[in-house]
């Protein structure tokens, strides 16, 4: 017996049905069974559920002979079921990675319970993917299981079918089953729900909700969509049956206003011409339901009203209302927004006309982020080292919290920041600065980059489609023009970016400036970040940050953190950081997997974990600085070598152990390989190559060079005398007993000059 029955109905989904079915059956957890039913479909539907039958053993074929629905399609598969737990799966949506694992993982953790509920993500045609908005009601947090009087908001979550795991002797002992219609989720969801004994949640997305440019039949303009009052006559006739529910009769009529709102509203759904009778029924079944004395705020009273007494005209018409003020609001901002922009642009070409300030100068990181990366490292040599030039930082408002006091903040777009870029004597960033920017005689730009190229950029891209799409190889050389400055920190970058973004410019091949702090911090201020961050006392922090994969349209990280925290034990700690330009976590956070992917400063990630975990990142580089363990997990290394390419063979010089699957990797760990002597002989070597300069001047250098305009600078401190400070881990054994205090917020670590 499987603990999975995977029951997947299909009709008019065959460009979609290959990759659900592969979704399914490519799951690292492989107990399971997966019924596949066609019902009737008249494209190839049914010869691709075949096709999957004849090849792996674990697909059943069910065919129907006549078109039945969704509801009845779902039923005949779960006549066929043998697993422990019953899970529902569209033809056109898809598993996420490791999602059975998880949910297998969390049942166990639960009791067995009659239903676990998981969340989702909406996958749209662009490849984006965006979470269900009512994330927070799948907390894991509180005692589970649980019944749905404990947890009423899980009702807040969107009524289907598809996002839950049913125990099958639950589901065949209440007789529960699929009615016909087109909402036929409605009177399936409710009471499954409200009759469960036993509930747990799981906070992690499992299913890929396809969000179709057209054929989604809820997104068909049809009178069937009347059925929706058909199936709340069915939820409450069932409650009738059982007067214990009699109780959510409250809840269950509130939610019947909304829904049949939602359909009343969506120009989508109903024809024009039966607007008028769809709402006539929703006030007779408003009246039908009503259960009285419940209390609503303003808005949802109007809108009760408007259903109440059947106000088709009114709802029209205040609708109408509503669209004209939000275009009339859409065109006064436009219009401000047009203003402004004149404003702005007549101020920048006013402020040009001014002199430079040679006192002055810009730093940029990472298009407005926080104070950090290069130009962090650089901004601080500046204080120390030229303290008559008075530095003013980019940031968004929300990230100027990062920057120290003795800075001056501006926010990107606003007059004080074209005041600054047109002024300022000296500019420095680490990416491209605003295309609108008029570089000026008597101004220098300092060009940082952001770490290592390891693998394919600027002007190589042209060759790699993949990972160059939406690249202006013209706007990237007019930014190479402006360059003055390029700070490198070693040969082969030298070597790379003076043949990828040829210019005029002059290399310093200094070091990298972020890495400077390594040789300056201190075992106190270790402790602090790793306290800041949350990271247990004795634990082993492994730092995961894997690089950007180009030939993938969503990102999943290649690890299931889930599972490698888990078989990692209670001794290891996962700070995940997700890769840059992602906008949101690789996955969900626990209490051994956090996410640090909003943190400032990738230095201070470095200085707080013990070790490294990537694949193809540069920051691998400074962790070599760093002179801590590293290990590489390249399970893709064909299909990321074929889109983005590499530079180095990391598998002939890795900086560390190689791990080529997810087990391989928690072996490494388990094992104790990820820091042997062997590790270290790597890690030596690398070192050797890619770290020449990372003594903890590099920004001095570059100051004393560019802006004190020095030529003997200071000479660099052999690979053998540099004592980068060690990890919490390794220097446990010397550590004082006191505690050291969480701070509220996430400190950067002291300056020191």
């Amino acid at each position: 017996m499987p603990r999975f029955s995977v029951i997947v109905p299909a009709y008019k989904v065959q460009a979609y049905l290959h990759a659900c079915l592969d979704s399914v059956l490519s799951q690292s957890y492989r107990d399971l069974e997966v019924i596949a039913v066609d019902d009737c479909s008249p494209d190839g539907g049914g010869a691709v559920i075949e096709e999957f039958a004849a090849r792996d053993a674990r697909v059943r074929a069910v065919r129907l002979t006549e078109n039945q629905g969704l509801g009845r399609a779902r039923n005949a598969g779960m006549a066929q079921a043998s697993g422990d737990y019953l899970i529902f799966l569209d033809g056109d949506d898809t598993l996420a990675p490791h999602a059975l694992r998880a949910i297998a993982d969390r049942l166990k953790a639960t009791g067995d319970p009659d239903v676990l509920v998981y969340d989702y993500a909406r996958l749209y045609w662009s490849g984006e993917t965006v979470r269900n908005k009512a994330a927070a009601q799948l907390t894991e947090a509180g005692p589970a299981p649980f019944r749905l009087a404990d947890r009423p908001g899980l009702l807040r979550l969107l009524m289907v079918a598809w996002n839950k795991a049913y125990r099958r002797e639950f589901v065949r002992r209440e007789r529960f089953t699929f009615p016909p219609g087109l909402y036929e989720d409605t009177p399936w969801t409710y009471p499954v729900l409200m009759t469960a004994e036993s509930v747990a949640t799981l906070d992690r997305v499992c299913v890929h909700y396809r969000q179709r440019r057209a054929g989604n039949i809820l997104g068909t303009v049809d009178r069937a969509h009347f059925d929706v009052f058909d199936q709340y006559d069915r939820v409450f006739a069932f409650v009738e049956t059982r007067p214990e529910l009699a109780s959510w009769r409250t809840v269950l009529f509130q939610r019947m206003v909304d829904h049949l709102l939602t359909v009343y509203t969506r120009r989508d759904r109903l024809p024009r011409a039966a607007r008028a009778e769809f709402l006539r029924k929703a006030r007779t079944h408003y009246r039908r339901y009503r259960v009285p004395g419940v209390p609503l705020s303003l808005y949802p009273r109007l809108r009760h009203a408007l259903v109440r007494h059947g106000l088709h005209r009114t709802f029209r018409t205040l609708q109408q209302a509503a669209r004209v003020i939000r275009r009339l609001r859409a065109a006064g901002v436009k219009s401000s927004r047009a203003l402004r922009t004149s404003a702005l642009r007549l101020h920048y070409r006013v402020q040009r006309l001014l002199p430079v300030r040679a006192d002055r100068a810009v730093f940029l990181a990472d298009g407005g982020h926080g104070h950090g990366c290069h130009p962090g490292a650089l901004e601080e040599a500046f204080r120390g080292h030229a303290p008559h030039i008075r530095t003013t930082w980019v940031a968004r408002p929300e990230h100027h919290h990062t920057v120290p006091p003795a800075t001056a903040r501006v926010a990107p777009g606003g007059a004080a920041y074209w005041t600054a870029l047109a002024r300022a004597r000296y500019l420095v960033g680490n990416g491209h600065f605003d295309a609108r920017l008029v570089k000026r005689r008597g101004q220098v730009l300092v060009q940082t980059r952001r770490g290592t190229p390891l693998t394919h950029a600027g002007l190589d891209l042209q060759e790699r489609p993949a990972a160059g799409r939406g690249t202006d190889f013209g706007a990237l050389l007019a930014d190479v023009d402006r360059w003055d400055y390029l700070v490198s920190g070693n040969r082969h970058s030298t070597l790379v970016w003076e043949r990828v973004h040829p210019g005029g410019y002059t290399t310093l091949e200094y070091g990298s400036p972020r890495n400077d702090v390594f040789q300056h911090a201190t075992s106190a201020d270790v402790a602090l970040l790793r306290a800041s961050l949350g990271v247990p006392e004795d634990s082993v922090a492994i730092l995961y940050a894997p690089a950007h994969r180009d030939y993938r349209r969503t990102q999943c990280p290649p690890l299931d953190l889930e599972r490698v925290a888990l078989r990692l034990g209670p001794r290891f700690t996962l700070l995940v950081l997700a890769p840059a330009g992602l906008g949101g976590p690789l996955g969900p956070a626990g209490p051994r997997v956090i996410d640090v992917s909003g943190h400032s400063r990738v230095s201070d990630l470095c200085l707080a974990s013990d070790a490294l975990v990537t694949d193809y990142a540069s920051l691998m580089v400074d962790y070599a600085a760093l002179d801590r363990p590293i290990v590489l997990h390249t399970e893709d290394e064909e299909a990321f070598e074929a889109a983005r390419g590499t530079y180095v063979d990391l598998r002939s010089c890795p900086p560390g152990a190689l791990a080529r699957s997810e087990d391989e990797l928690i072996d490494l760990f388990t094992s104790g390989q990820w820091r042997d002597a062997r590790s270290g002989r790597l890690r030596a070597a690398f070192r050797e190559r890619f770290c020449p300069y990372d003594d903890g001047r590099a920004a001095e250098r570059v100051v004393r060079r560019v802006v004190l305009g020095e030529s003997a600078l200071p000479p660099v401190v052999p690979q053998a005398e540099r004592r980068p400070v060690p990890s919490a881990a390794a220097d446990r054994a010397h550590r004082p007993q006191a505690t050291v205090p969480a701070p509220t917020g996430v400190p950067a670590v002291p300056e020191r000059h």
